[in-house]
């Protein structure tokens, strides 16, 4: 009876986090169907769409595969969410689940190893997972804020503050080594990744990786040019659009492609899964286009700024290039 209830009551990111942490016994693992399971690499927890852990190392009865995992509460879940049809996942090397069901296969109809969860799991962090999706409370802690010391709880938000500009510092320096000490090519990169917001990030910073920065300032006289780039660099002129405006665009793209030499194998694919039209990786790149072709050595610029008001200032007349 504890055993259903735990299976009805499982949710998909439970199994998410118990994979990701590795909260699970590693060792003997097996198939469905009997093979050894060595688990190299866990790879990298995909938000957006596709399969849900990028770039993962598996060995299956000695063979080493490199791909992705998916993760379902059934195996069945596979046909139910359509993934046979879906060429996303034909690189998925293993289907972890926390019931098994059925086999499960790629559009080519080979068929996935399966491993199955609840062999796996230690009984203690179920009982914990039972407790926080039976609690009723805002967050499960909260009942113990009024026992933690107002000392300790500004010492400790400090340091989170402290700690996260240390990240950031540290992010800075390595994108500043990367860009041959060069600020302005820096300051294009961190502005490029964060146009990009939380599900485009990496890929804008990849896109602002694969185009060295002399690129970018013998563009910044010509909008047109330098939004033929960015959305050129991130694949998002490959479609069959006619549409004079999409061709015009196109059309300098392979010029530039061309004239400078261009290579964007390594920049990672734009989403559009659960954005809202204005944060489209499109409308954003074209207002970045617009910036820097309005704003040249925008860093020079920010550093000459010695006032708060004056910075402010600057700020909402950047501002006014998005209306």
């Amino acid at each position: 009876m504890r055993k259903n209830y735990y299976f009805r009551a499982m949710q998909e990111n439970f199994l998410h986090y118990v994979w990701k942490h590795k909260a699970f016994a590693k060792s003997s693992l097996k198939t469905t169907n009997g093979e050894r399971v060595v688990v190299k690499q866990f790879g990298q927890h995909n938000y957006n769409t596709g399969p849900d852990f990028f770039n993962a190392q598996v060995s299956v009865d000695g063979q080493l595969w490199a791909g992705n995992v998916e993760i379902h509460i059934k195996s069945s879940d596979w046909y139910l969410h359509n993934h046979e049809t879906d060429k996303a996942y034909d690189n998925v090397i293993l289907h972890v689940v926390w019931e098994h069901d059925t086999e499960i296969f790629r559009q080519d109809n080979s068929e996935i190893p399966t491993l199955e969860l609840k062999h796996y799991v230690d009984r203690d962090l179920l009982k914990n997972y039972e407790r926080l999706i039976q609690s009723k409370s805002w967050i499960n802690c909260e009942s113990d804020f009024s026992a933690i010391d107002d000392f300790l709880l500004s010492n400790w938000l400090e340091r989170l503050f402290i700690e996260r500009l240390e990240r950031k510092s540290k992010d800075i320096s390595k994108l500043l080594k990367t860009s041959n000490n060069d600020w302005e090519a820096a300051l294009f990169k961190m502005l490029l990744k964060n146009f990009g917001l939380k599900v485009n990030g990496e890929s804008f910073l990849s896109l602002a990786n694969s185009v060295d920065h002399s690129v970018v300032r013998k563009l910044q006289n010509d909008v047109l040019e330098m939004e033929a780039m960015l959305l050129g660099q991130l694949s998002l002129l490959d479609n069959d659009v006619q549409n004079a405006y999409f061709l015009d665009l196109k059309r300098r793209y392979q010029f530039l492609k061309q004239k400078f030499r261009l290579n964007n194998q390594g920049v990672l694919p734009a989403q559009f899964f659960r954005l809202r039209p204005p944060n489209f990786p499109t409308i954003r790149l074209s207002q970045f286009a617009n910036l820097y072709t309005l704003e040249h050595q925008l860093f020079s610029k920010i550093m000459a700024l010695d006032t708060r008001t004056s910075f402010i200032s600057y700020l909402k007349k950047v501002l006014l290039i998005f209306g």
